[in-house]
């Protein structure tokens, strides 16, 4: 793996997240509430997972890989009573449309998204799905007429493909999908409480995993990583990039250069007018507590 193709894929991953966030926080998505899901995260579990069928429990946890089980039980397998996932998925890009015309309104992108969205969709479903299921099944979703949606679609295809390399990666590593956010807050991204809540896992749990990790010699005792463990973990990211390196194959320069134009400006403006967050874990998703006694079935 070269320096150039490393940096490449990551290029990608950055420019891509923004506008694939738009299916969880433009104000439009909050509609599902009116459908009959109580609250934005009986919502969330729905329309992510609709491409995977109608999913248990189980398979949506092994899927997402970082969430508590009892969280995604709260939501599936009962939002398939509401919409079964074919529904979701209309109701989804239906609410997306609406959303994605409204911030683009007065939006310049720097290239024509007509050809350029033509010729992602002739190449990222075609990329290798194994190992990957949350990227296989958006893959295998219909490619949306609309230019802007198409390019959202895009977005969420770089995004899940590099999500599902990410969940390989860690286990490769040991690291559990509890694991894996204690060595970002290890890394100055979020906190304990915050994290706790929008994933649904308990201080117990939180307390066990950071033993563990103390023992392996990743965690010091001020939960920063230790020597060992910022080595591990760079080994983590970057056997998620060799997880991703299809992309530069895959993509010619034409596709490449106009893509990145394209996303990279998108994310800029997406960022700056605050429509989606530029920092992970959003700030106002810790007002949403799904580890209390709240049960959506």
């Amino acid at each position: 793996m070269s320096i150039d193709d490393e940096a490449l894929v990551r290029r990608f991953a950055r420019a891509a997240e923004p506008l694939h966030s738009c299916g969880y926080y433009a104000q439009e998505i909050t509609q599902f509430t009116d459908l009959g899901y109580r609250g934005w995260w009986h919502a969330y579990f729905a329309y992510r997972s609709a491409p995977l069928g109608a999913a248990s429990a189980a398979e949506v946890t092994d899927t997402f890989y970082n969430f508590a089980p009892r969280m995604v039980e709260r939501a599936v397998p009962n939002c398939w009573s509401i919409l079964d996932p074919q529904e979701t998925r209309g109701k989804h890009l239906e609410f997306l449309e609406a959303a994605l015309g409204r911030i683009f309104d007065s939006f310049s992108f720097p290239t024509s998204l007509d050809p350029l969205v033509d010729a992602l969709a002739g190449i990222l479903p075609s990329l290798n799905t194994e190992g990957r299921p949350l990227f296989c099944a958006w893959a295998d979703e219909p490619w949306p007429d609309s230019p802007l949606l198409g390019l959202w679609h895009a977005s969420t295809l770089l995004r899940e493909y590099r999500f599902d390399a990410h969940n390989q990666a860690l286990r490769t590593a040991d690291i559990s999908g509890l694991g894996c956010h204690l060595l970002m807050v290890a890394d100055g991204r979020g906190s304990p409480e915050v994290i706790q809540k929008i994933r649904g896992w308990t201080q117990e749990e939180w307390e066990n995993e950071a033993m563990y990790l103390k023992k392996r010699g990743w965690l010091d005792s001020s939960m920063r990583y230790t020597d060992v463990g910022r080595s591990q973990r760079k080994l983590i990211e970057a056997n998620t990039d060799r997880g991703c390196l299809e992309l530069c194959t895959a993509l010619d320069k034409t596709t490449v250069t106009n893509s990145l134009l394209a996303l990279e400006a998108a994310a800029q403006y997406l960022i700056e007018s605050g429509v989606v967050p530029g920092r992970w874990p959003p700030a106002h998703l810790g007002n949403l507590d799904p580890s209390s006694e709240q049960d959506y079935r």
